[in-house]
Formats: structure tokens, sequence, C-alpha cells
């Protein structure tokens, strides 16, 4: 993925960067891998050469240009390959290199009077290529649509190289955050950017809201800063966000339009959401839950029927209820669902028009409201009756791959993917925990024993784990102990049996609560299992003799009497989840 910078002025300033630390110790093995002449010495490699030098010679034909030179001659483009990708060697990206510099008219193939260039690698996955925007015969370099043709050159390489397949520029990819504002956030200490944020809680409050008062009463809930662009006749055309404390150097604050944060968070998009439909009415949570699986079950198997433009308005509101279910989902399961609503984002983009009218849009868009009002006013999620509505939406989700995939939007396909992947664990944490809730555990009388004097039932490692699988799932052992998850699956039983409880039991258990057979990886469906099992009873479950409570996964119930001689340990957040919390909203 070629990305051009901003053009520049001083060319040995950015090549001691890229062959130097980097700002994080991150640069490794700085060297030249190409450069417009196959006889440039490499300054690390030769004692005949410096960056200094190096740095004159590109700069030559630049300064010998007639009259005024340019102020900005330093042109430069980072090209970048997913971390799923295979390594490619130097020669590789020697080629890549120079079919670039050719693409964008930097230096045309066989043209000796092209511009000078370097292409420094110092990362495996990546390369940095220097030019200086001057020819050799004091010509300007025909540089229009450079990035474009680019980009076309990546998409071949990306066929002959056996990478993954990326596409041409639709528009809907996600806006990043830029290089500075990465840099502010780490300086304030803050997880994430500002942008990252703003994105996010203008995502939820979107998802939900079913007017334009209500979208803004959301904005002020979740803690942002708000300005609406009013019209000459009293109309709100657009509106602004800031979070409170962002501010730039000038001590004003860092204003986000809805059109910059996102492509779908302009306000004549954000109100397609409730152009059509009426709001729904509260009902209790549990009833929410089932009423909102039966809904998304139906969408799922609609979800495009109508053509192309109804299938990107369907998609475009699935995208949503899943946004909301991470706002309403059980702590339990919220990270992974947070997760793929992120994930699932460019999913919800389609390059096409949307037709605002469809049987699957609506029901997606009734569920996601009647799981805001009733599941989020509620003040609570039930774990267990969760379960079918998140099945329902893998459902729901897988079908928009497939749909996706139908049209060749490889990179919405590929989206889907990942956030169904995520949903899938979101499930069966979901099922261990359920299960973990209705266990009772078996009352021999060495338990008793073992539990009168907090004895553990083995020490941590004393049973191998082979013969635990083996006994607990034998029809499914063989795959298991051959599934690259099993060391995943295999510290999971032994961090149970340091918890005090029988792997044998906790893995029989959790494997009978659902079917096995469809699972691409047994072994990883029943790690993700163990978690939620691990979530729900906690380390001193089985050494109590007690059963816990299941509001320590956010369903109902009272919770057990704390021991009088152990201090029950603080309830820990899932991880990431502090990383990806937005303002504190208040209901």
């Amino acid at each position: 993925m070629p990305k051009k910078a901003r053009d520049g002025n001083d060319t040995s300033g950015l090549l001691h960067y890229l062959y130097g630390p980097g700002k994080r110790d991150e640069h490794v093995d700085p060297h030249l891998v190409a450069a417009w002449d196959p006889d440039i010495e490499d300054p690390v490699r030769s004692p005949d050469m410096t960056l200094t030098d190096l740095a004159l010679i590109l700069d030559a034909p630049v300064h010998a240009l007639p009259g005024r030179k340019p102020s900005k001659h330093v042109y430069h483009v980072a090209v970048r390959n997913p971390p799923e990708d295979r390594t490619l060697t130097d020669a590789e990206w020697a080629r890549v290199a120079r079919e670039l510099m050719h693409a964008a008219g930097i230096a045309p193939h066989g043209d000796d009077q092209g511009c000078r260039w370097v292409a420094v690698r110092h990362a495996d996955d990546h390369i940095h290529i220097v030019a200086t925007r001057a020819r050799q015969d004091g010509r300007q370099p025909d540089v229009s649509w450079d990035i474009v043709k680019m980009h076309d050159v990546a998409r071949r390489f990306e066929v002959e190289f056996g990478l993954r397949r990326l596409t041409h520029g639709d528009r809907t990819a996600r806006k990043w955050s830029r290089t500075g504002e990465a840099e502010k956030a780490a300086r304030r200490g803050l997880p994430e950017t500002a942008r990252e944020t703003l994105q996010r809680a203008v995502r939820e409050a979107a998802a939900a809201a079913t007017s334009d008062s209500d979208f803004f009463a959301r904005l002020g809930a979740a803690g942002l800063r708000v300005q609406q662009r009013i019209a000459p006749d009293g109309n709100i055309t657009g509106y602004s966000v800031a979070l409170p404390g962002d501010r730039d150097g000038s001590q004003q604050p860092v204003w986000f339009s809805g059109s910059r944060l996102a492509a779908d968070l302009s306000l004549p998009r954000v109100r397609e959401r409730w152009q059509t439909g009426s709001a729904a009415r509260p009902i209790a949570p549990a009833e929410a839950w089932a009423m909102a699986e039966v809904k998304v079950r139906q969408a799922a198997a609609q979800l495009g029927a109508g053509g192309l433009h109804q299938g990107a308005g369907d998609v475009a509101a699935l995208g949503d209820l899943v946004v909301v279910a991470a706002v309403v989902a059980p702590r339990l399961v919220r990270q992974q669902i947070r997760e793929a609503a992120w994930e699932f984002e460019r999913a919800s983009r389609a390059p096409a028009a949307r037709s605002l009218e469809g049987q699957a849009r609506a029901l997606y868009r009734e569920s996601a409201q009647v799981l805001s009002k009733s599941v989020a006013a509620a003040g609570r999620s039930d774990t267990a009756a969760a379960l079918g509505f998140l099945l329902a939406l893998v459902t729901a989700v897988e079908a928009s791959r497939r749909w996706h995939e139908a049209q060749e939007h490889r990179a919405q396909a590929h989206a889907a993917g990942q956030a169904g992947r995520l949903l899938r664990e979101a499930v069966e944490v979901t099922a261990g925990a359920a299960a973990a809730r209705e266990y009772k555990p078996r009352q021999t009388k060495a338990a008793i024993a073992r539990a009168r004097t907090g004895q553990r039932l083995a020490a941590a490692g004393q049973q191998p784990m082979a013969g635990v699988v083996q006994q607990a799932v034998p029809a499914h052992a063989r795959a298991v102990l051959a599934d690259p998850a099993w060391p995943a699956l295999r510290a999971r039983l032994t961090q149970i049996e340091r918890d005090g409880e029988d792997p044998v039991d906790a893995l029989a258990t959790v494997a009978a609560r659902r079917e096995l057979h469809s699972a691409d990886s047994v072994a990883e469906v029943l790690t993700w299992r163990l978690d939620g099992w691990r979530k729900e009873r906690g380390p001193t479950a089985a050494a109590t003799g007690k059963s816990p409570s299941t509001t320590s996964a956010g369903g109902a119930g009272h919770s057990a009497p704390a021991s009088k001689t152990r201090a029950p340990a603080p309830a820990r957040r899932a991880p990431g989840d502090e990383q990806r919390k937005g303002p504190r909203r208040t209901r």
C-alpha cells in the first residue's frame, strides 16, 4: 500500500531519520535496497559514502536548476504490507520501488535523465522511497495522478507475489489518525487519538438515535462538545464535535466535522438512519434480546435480495446494529463485540448508492432500537439471554460476507470475515459462562475434605492435559491434540487446575454445552468456552464449594456473601476495555 507523504526540503534530515533508530527504536537494519543508479553505494556498508554525501548527490540536480529553486523538492513515499503478508526479499522490494518510480513519473524506464531516488528498508514489512523533484536535464517531472498510478502497480504486485489483495480506492476506507494526532495522544498518555475516540462516540450515538434532537442529545450525554452549523433559514446543515481538553497550539478546541471522522458520519448520512421506520417501545431486557434475535435471523435471510442498492443499505443498518450490540452487550463479551464493530465498520460501507427501503434494513434498524431502548435503559445485560441474539448476529455477518464476495467487494468481505470471527468468539465465551453458571460441583468426600482444608485438587501441571482431553472429549481428542490451537487450550486447562477445579469436569461441561462438529477448530472453540468458564466462576469457586453469582457476568441474581477470612478480589476489566472506551456517558 503506497502512501505519499508531504513534500519537504531537507533530504539529509530525512535520510538521517530513515537510517537512524526511529522514534522508538523501531528501525532495524536500515539499508539501501534500490536506487536510480545501481552503482550507488550504501552508506551503512561502504566506508566511502556517508548519509550527507548521499543527500548531496540526490540534491545535485536541484542545485543545478537555473533560476529560483523549488521550496519543496523532497518526494517521499512509504510502501507497506499488512502483517499477514509474507516477508518480501530485498530484490522483490527493489522491483517494487523501480516500478513505482516509473509509474509516478519520477524515473520512467529507459529515461537516463529522470529524477534521482533511493529506496531504504529498515523493517520487514515496508520501504521508504526518497526522490528529488528535479530531473537531471533541468526539467520538472510530470507526477500528475502519481498516487493513483502507484496503486495500480501495487495491485499487480499483490497478484504476482501472492499477497493479500486490496481494492482500488472506493472511498469506503476508515479515516486514520494523522501522525501529529498520534504523537499528541502519546504525549498526553492517552491510549488512542482524539479522532478515534470521537469516531466511536459519534457512531454509537448515530446508531441508536431516532431524530436530530435525539442524536445531539446523545452526543452531549457522551461528554462531547458539540457545535451545530445553522443555515440562515434556521435549519441545521452540519455539526462538529471536540473532546473536552483537546486544544491546539493556540489553546482553541480541536473540532472535527462528522465527514472528517468518517464518510457515513456526515449529518445527511446520519439522518438516513431515521428517515424511515418508527421508534421501538421499551420492553423487558430478556424479551428484547429474544425479539432482536428473531428479527436478525429474518433479516439475514433477506439481505441483499432486492439488488445492489438495497444490499448496500442492508449492510449499513447491520453495521449500526453491531455498534449498538457492543454498547449493550454483557461485560463478559463486550470487548470482543467492540472489536467486531470496529472491524465491521468497513463492511458496512459498500461502494454503491444505498437504498433506504428494504425489509432487511428495517429489521436491523428495529433490532438496534429495541436493544438500545430496552437493554441499555435497564442498566444490565443477561449473558444467557444474549446468547441467542449473538448466534443470530454471527449468521447475519456471515450473510453480509457472502453478499460482499458476490459483489466482488474484497475489502468489505475481509472486514466482515474478521468481525464474524470475533463474534464467534463472543458466542463461545458466553456459552462457557452459561455452562459455568449451571454447573454443580460433585460433592464427593474427598472434595468436601479439600474444601474444609483449602487443599487444591492437584498441583498445577500434575495431571497430563492430553489425558484430560481424552477423558473429557474422547470423540474429538485426536483432532484437538493435532490442532495448532492446542497449546492455548492446554494453558487454559492448566490454569483451571491452578484455580482448584477439576479440568476434566470443566472441559466436559463446556464441550457438552453446544455442538462441536461444525467448528473449524475444536481446540480454539474449547479455549474460548473455558475463557467464559473462568470469567464466570472465578479462581476460588471450586475451593469454596459455592456457585458464583450470575451478576459477576452482568446477569440477574444476588451475589454470595463474602468470606470473612478473605476479601474478594477486585473485579477485573476485560483486557483492552479501558483502551477502547469512549468518553463517560450519563443516562
